[in-house]
C-alpha cells in the first residue's frame, strides 16, 4: 500500500471518530483534576486505546493515574510513542490545555494504528500524570513523573516520542528549563502576640526574610535564571505568634547543572535567617525536570505535517522557555514537543483566557490538526528508515 493510501486510511479513521474524541476532551476539562489525582481522565483514555485493541496497563512507574498502552503489529519494524498529559492546574483548572493533550496523543496513537498491518512496528501510549507538578496524596509521590517512565524502563524499546502542546503560536520544539523545587519549612514557638510577644519565635518573620533574601539574589544570578516562589503557609492568627510558615520555591535555568549549583545558595539563605531569627528550618527538595534536547531532524518532519494541514508553523526566534518534563523523555529517546494554536497570538498559559481557550471551538479543531499532524509524522517514521535513522543519528549526536 502507498504512503498516501496509508495515509488516507488513518485520516480517515481519525475523521470518523473525530466528534467523541472531542466529547472525551469536553469530558476531561469539565471534571479538571490534580496532578496524581487524574482518575476521571485516565480512565476515560485508557477506555478508548482498550476498545481499539491497545494492551493497557494501569498503576505503572509508580503512579496510581499512569499507564502504558501497547499496540503491536507482531512484525519488525520501529515503536513510535505518544506523550499523554492529562492533570489541571490547582484553582484554575485546565489552563493549559491538558484536556486537549492527552486526547490528541490518545487519538494519534489510535489513528496510526489502524495501518499497523501494513507498516510493521508498535505503537505505544505513555499516559503521564502531574506533568505540573504532584501531589503528595493516594495517587503518586511528589517529583518529575515522566523520570519515573525513565527509570522503569517504559522507553527502553521506544524509538520516537511524540506530543504536541496546545499555545497562541503554531511552533515547533523549543528550548526549555531544567527546574528543581525546594520546600522551606520554618518552625518556631507561638505566643500571644500582644501580651507576650517576647516568649515567641516568629516562623513567619524568618520565611519573609529568606523571600526578602532570595530576592535580592536574584540581582546576582545568571542571565538565563528563573528562581520564583510563593507563601504556602504564613500563620494561623494575626494575634498568635506564627509556630509555623512554610515557602515553595522553583530553580530554573537552561541545565540540570545550572539549576544543582544554584541550590546550595538558596539554602545558605534559608539557615542565616533561621539562625537570625531563633527558628529552625527544615528544607525538602524535589527534582524536577531536564532541559530539552532538540532534535531538528525530527521537527523538519513535523514542519511538514504542519504544512500539509495547512497551519502556518511561526519559525521565528524564540522568545520565551517554560520547563516541562518532556525534557527527562528528550534525553532518552528522540522526542518532539512542538506547539499548535488555539487562541489568540498573545495567549498566555496558566490563566483564564488560556483555559476558556483550551474548551472553544478553536482548541478541539486543533485537537483534531495535532493528532493527524501526530499520527502521519509517526506514519512517515514507521515507513521511512532513511527518516528515522537520520531522527537517530541526530539525537546520537547530543549526546
Amino acid at each position: 500500500m502507498s504512503l498516501n493510501a496509508l495515509q488516507l486510511t488513518l485520516e480517515n479513521h481519525l475523521e470518523q471518530h473525530s466528534a467523541h474524541y472531542i466529547t472525551v476532551a469536553k469530558s476531561i476539562f469539565a471534571k479538571p483534576e490534580t496532578g496524581n489525582n487524574e482518575y476521571f481522565a485516565s480512565e476515560q483514555l485508557t477506555q478508548l486505546l482498550t476498545k481499539q485493541g491497545f494492551d493497557v496497563t494501569r498503576n505503572v512507574a509508580g503512579h496510581e493515574t499512569a499507564f502504558y498502552a501497547v499496540k503491536t503489529s507482531g512484525k519488525p519494524g520501529p515503536t513510535i510513542a505518544f506523550l499523554a498529559e492529562y492533570d489541571a492546574l490547582i484553582g484554575i483548572g485546565h489552563a493549559c490545555g491538558h484536556n486537549l493533550i492527552g486526547t490528541t496523543s490518545v487519538a494519534a496513537a489510535i489513528s496510526l494504528s489502524q495501518v499497523l498491518e501494513q507498516t510493521g512496528g508498535r505503537v505505544v501510549v505513555l499516559g503521564t500524570p502531574a506533568e505540573e507538578g504532584g501531589l503528595a496524596g493516594p495517587g503518586g509521590p511528589k517529583g518529575n513523573v515522566k523520570k519515573r517512565f525513565v527509570e522503569a524502563g517504559l522507553l527502553n524499546e521506544v524509538d520516537v516520542a511524540l506530543m504536541v502542546h496546545p499555545s497562541g503560536k503554531t511552533r515547533l520544539t523549543e528550548s526549555t528549563l531544567a527546574n528543581n523545587h525546594l520546600y522551606f519549612h520554618f518552625y518556631g514557638k507561638p505566643s500571644h502576640a500582644a501580651s507576650a510577644p517576647h516568649e515567641g519565635i516568629n516562623a513567619l518573620d524568618a520565611l519573609v526574610l529568606l523571600y526578602n533574601g532570595i530576592s535580592v539574589l536574584r540581582q546576582q544570578l545568571p542571565d538565563g535564571v528563573r528562581v520564583h516562589g510563593i507563601i504556602t503557609d504564613g500563620g494561623q492568627a494575626p494575634n498568635v505568634i506564627p509556630e509555623y510558615a512554610s515557602a515553595h520555591y522553583y530553580i530554573r535555568a537552561n541545565s540540570r547543572e545550572v539549576v544543582e549549583s544554584l541550590e546550595p545558595r538558596l539554602r545558605a539563605i534559608a539557615e542565616g535567617v533561621a539562625l537570625a531569627t531563633g527558628a529552625r528550618v527544615e528544607i525538602d527538595h524535589q527534582i524536577g525536570p531536564r532541559d530539552f534536547k532538540l532534535n531538528p531532524a525530527l521537527d523538519a518532519l513535523l514542519l511538514e505535517e504542519f504544512s500539509a494541514a495547512g497551519e502556518q508553523v511561526d519559525v521565528s526566534p524564540q522568545k520565551n522557555k517554560v520547563s516541562t518534563d518532556a525534557g527527562d523523555i528528550s534525553h532518552a529517546v528522540p522526542t518532539a514537543h512542538p506547539w499548535l494554536k488555539i487562541g489568540p497570538d498573545d495567549l498566555i498559559f496558566h490563566t483564564v483566557p488560556f483555559r476558556e481557550a483550551a474548551n472553544s471551538e478553536r482548541g478541539y479543531q486543533a485537537l483534531l490538526i495535532g493528532a493527524r499532524v501526530l499520527a502521519r509524522t509517526g506514519l512517515r517514521l514507521l515507513t521511512d528508515a532513511e527518516a528515522l535513522h537520520t531522527v537517530k543519528a541526530d539525537f546520537a549526536r547530543q549526546t
